[in-house]
């Protein structure tokens, strides 16, 4: 996809590993399965979305008030 994710970067460790980083510092590291499912997601998915899923910072707060919200009602999510 073309959307770039706010603040997410990752990076391939030479074990297979991925380590996700938010502004630079480490958010989570992904091993085995959950890793090579995260690199084919990466190109598919909405990118925001999976790095906030991998590090545990889905939906909290203002994200789940703001579905409810009647501009965005008529959007997946």
């Amino acid at each position: 996809m073309s959307n770039t994710p706010e603040g997410f970067t990752y990076r391939l460790r030479k074990n297979g590993d991925v380590e996700v980083l938010h502004h630079g510092r480490p958010a989570s590291v992904l091993r085995g399965a959950a890793a090579a499912r995260f690199l084919l997601d990466v190109d598919s998915a909405d990118p925001q979305e999976l790095m906030a899923r991998v590090t545990g910072n889905y939906r909290h707060g203002n994200e789940r008030t703001a579905k409810r919200h009647p501009r965005n009602r008529d959007r997946r999510g």
